[in-house]
Formats: structure tokens, sequence, C-alpha cells
């Protein structure tokens, strides 16, 4: 339990420290809902959309080591398109990564739902609430936006046995790449950059202890 709790206090130190570069919530930033792929966007100015200005910027500077995920002896390396071209455009979330559910939403890509690309999603609207949070905001999990890329049997029976309670989820588990981590910093967006993307729901516990 100790050996948990300094390593939820160094994580979070590490996220409000890379507040400066861009990346993280600012301190002191309050929890927001989680984005709700279903809804429209809000009026106004869209501070993930780049504009037209940041996009021609983009396309031009080089991604850190972009290069070494290619193979720059390959006679066609300066035929390829380079990372920072193909992502000129394309939304990002506030810790500057690609927003895939914004591009789901928008219907700019349509993943196919099987190899055969001849099967429809089974789509699932519910919506299930972890309270084991102790004094973090409750944890909402929303099985819509996960059906929109994956069929059930990704996740149940295993490593999510369909029972309530079964689950010894904790943070320290999803960062060595269980549960949630099978995923998560891996292939979906990344936990510690975007805690208030899972931690959503005003937690009880903490509102009376203030």
């Amino acid at each position: 339990m100790e050996r948990s709790l300094r390593l939820f206090v160094t994580l979070l130190a590490v996220l409000f420290t890379t507040a400066s570069t861009g990346q993280g919530l600012p301190l002191g930033s309050p929890i927001k809902p989680a984005l709700d792929w279903r809804q429209e966007p809000a009026a106004g100015p869209d501070p993930i959309r780049p504009g037209a200005e940041e996009v021609r910027k983009r396309s031009q500077l080089p991604l850190p080591a972009q290069d070494g995920f290619y193979d720059t002896t390959n006679p066609a390396f300066h035929q390829l398109q380079k990372a920072n071209q193909s992502l000129a455009g394309i939304p990002l979330d506030r810790a500057g990564f690609v927003d895939w559910m914004r591009l789901l939403k928008e219907e700019r890509i349509s993943p196919r739902s099987s190899l055969a690309g001849n099967d429809s999603a089974k789509l699932l609207d519910l919506d299930v609430t972890l309270k084991n949070t102790k004094q973090m905001p409750w944890v909402r999990f929303p099985h819509l936006s996960h059906t929109a890329w994956l069929d059930c049997s990704n996740c149940h029976p295993k490593p999510f046995e369909q029972k309530t309670g079964a689950a010894r989820i904790s943070m320290e588990s999803i960062f060595r790449g269980q549960w949630c981590g099978m995923c998560h910093d891996r292939v979906a967006f990344i936990t510690h950059f975007a805690c208030e993307r899972c931690h959503s729901v005003p937690n009880a516990a903490a509102t009376a202890d203030e």
C-alpha cells in the first residue's frame, strides 16, 4: 500500500511538472468530464483543431527522432511520407497526441469491424462507474466509445470478468500493462497525461472531506 502511494505521488509530481511543456494539466486545473464523442462540439474556436498556419508549420517541422522509425538506407526513404506530414491537419488532444475519438465522431476515419470489413460494430451504450478510487474522482467507463473500436470478446471474459467487483484494478497494475493498461499507454491515450479522461465523476467521499 505504501509503495503504491509513493508511486502515485511521484506520478502526480511528474504530471504537474510537465504542464509547462504543454503535456498534462496545469496545477490547479479543475477535473472536467470526459469527452463524449456522441455530442456536438461546443460553438466557438476549437482549441484542439489546428488552424491552417499550425498545419503548415507542423508539416514542415521534423518530429523528435521520427527518422528512427524508418530505414534511412532504403532507396525509397525520401519518397515515404514522414510522420509530421501524415499528422498535418489531424486534431490532437491536450497532450499532443492524435485524438482518435474526435476523428471517429467526425467520420473522418471509418475503422473496419473485422479484417474482411463485412461486419458491423456491435455498439453498447452502457456506462459503468468505478468507485474504488480513494480521494480521486470516480472513474466513468463508457462502453460506447470502446465498442466503437473493439468487439466485446477483446475484454470479456479476460481480462475483465463480467461480475461486479471481480477486477482488482489499481493504477500500479495499469502502469505495468495489466487491465486497462493492456491498451492504454500503448495503443490508446496515455493515462498519466490525461487523468481527467477517466476520473471524471465527482467523488462523494472526497467532497465530504472538504
